[in-house]
């Protein structure tokens, strides 16, 4: 398969490019089809945010015409990279990182090509050579090519023993052992030459390399991209509720779009060119609008969109979408109870008897506007309604007289009401 760019170059514009073992690894990625490979330690049942600059890194070098292999550690996950840290990571047990690699295999469908292709993707699990050595074996044959002294001047080894307030376990002292090796078993098996990475795992990545030169007398090359951070220097991909997941279970598809489309000015240029596939033309001609009228937001819409659809399929955004025009005084319909509930996560609701709703006559909206606590009293209620403030998802009703029944779910067991421009409240059905 021909190489279709310059991959350096394009991670170089999108501000992606960090640090590189060897100036000669762009002729070198340009001779020929590469594999490049980047772990993923399987530290939660998903991947978030902040994994999205690798994953999409390997998209970029994929398209470009490379192998890439994503790697998922269930050894290294067992004990925990230091990389980064202030302290020591909890120890997973091997059950939970089982199940941890079992949940990412299948996400990882999602951004990367695994057919049949000359630059098909690959996924492999370390535990699957780590798991056969024995701990005299790992010593003799792997250990002994570490130099004690090239360790310890490694920035993920020295920042830790520098702290007072913690120190490095021999077991995490002895990560990057196991990723080293990492490189080996690739380069030997698959043949995989670069390895890719966040900038801090520069220290793991040049272990690697030094690892394959003295085991096996090779030249590998690796290099570095730049941390996901927001301008005041915090990790993106945070909330106040923690992560932003990839996976809908833990992040549903609306908060997914939200975080996006409420993404700071600030941030907007770096994330443009992170994560989107448009040009370099194309993304300093949306800038130039979004200068002209930040109001409009178009850069957000963009990202928005295009992360929505990447991570959660068509089905995804378009619920996000309609989730988002609700907000909006859109009439509900077309939701479940999962989206509906993901997003009213804050709205107050109160549980009603099935048999309340079905049962003839029904709810007067009277009395459900009153059991749902947008009306104090039935009076207030009917104020509300003769003002044309009453609202059964999102469809104005003015009728004094208007009972509910099931024809008014806006999913299997939700009624959405509002009261005014912006108060809802949830009728659950149990």
């Amino acid at each position: 398969m021909s190489i279709k760019m310059d991959i350096i170059a394009e991670l170089s514009w999108r501000g992606l490019l960090n640090q590189i073992t060897d100036e000669k690894i762009t002729s070198f990625l340009m001779e020929k089809q590469r594999t490049v490979y980047t772990g993923f330690d399987p530290t939660a049942d998903s991947l978030h945010v902040g994994h999205l600059v690798a994953i999409m890194n390997l998209r970029r070098f994929q398209k470009a015409g490379h192998k890439p292999i994503a790697l998922l550690g269930g050894a290294t996950g067992l004990i925990g990279d230091p990389s980064g840290k202030s302290e020591e990571r909890k120890l997973l047990t091997v059950e939970t990182v089982g199940e941890n690699v079992a949940s990412i295999r299948k996400q990882m469908s999602r951004f990367l090509d695994f057919g049949d292709q000359g630059n098909g993707a690959i996924l492999a699990n370390n535990l699957d050579w780590m798991g056969k050595f024995s701990y005299l074996d790992f010593l003799r044959d792997i250990g002994k090519h570490f130099p004690v002294n090239v360790m310890l001047t490694k920035d993920s080894v020295k920042s830790r023993l520098e702290r007072t307030d913690s120190g490095l376990s021999y077991t995490e002292f002895s990560y990057m052992l196991l990723q080293s090796f990492d490189f080996v078993h690739l380069h030997r098996t698959y043949d995989c030459e670069v390895q890719a990475g966040g900038s801090d795992q520069w220290g793991n990545i040049t272990a690697g390399i030094d690892l394959a030169r003295r085991m096996d007398g090779v030249q590998l090359y690796g290099m570095t991209s730049k941390l996901l951070l927001k301008s005041d220097g915090k990790k993106m991909g945070k909330t106040e509720s923690g992560a932003v997941w990839l996976d809908p279970n833990r992040t549903s598809p609306y908060h997914f779009y939200q975080y996006w489309i409420n993404l700071d000015d600030s941030d907007v240029a770096n994330v443009l060119r992170f994560f989107t596939d448009l040009g370099e033309q194309e993304t300093k001609d949306l800038l130039a609008e979004h200068e002209k009228d930040p109001g409009k937001r178009l850069p957000q819409k963009q990202i928005a969109s295009e992360l929505t659809l990447l991570v959660h399929g068509e089905k995804g955004l378009k619920s996000a979408e309609n989730a988002t025009r609700i907000f909006f005084g859109a009439e509900i319909a077309d939701l479940d109870d999962r989206e509906l509930n993901s997003i009213f996560a804050d709205v107050p609701s109160r549980e009603i008897p099935r048999a309340q709703l079905q049962e003839d006559p029904g709810i007067s909206i009277l009395d459900a506007l009153t059991l749902a606590g947008l009306a104090s009293t039935k009076s207030e209620a009917r104020r509300t309604v003769q003002q044309g403030g009453a609202y059964i998802n999102n469809r104005p009703v003015s009728d004094l007289n208007y009972r509910l029944s099931d024809a008014d779910l806006a999913s299997e067991t939700i009624v959405v009401l509002r009261s005014g421009k912006k108060r809802y409240a949830l009728l659950k059905l149990v």
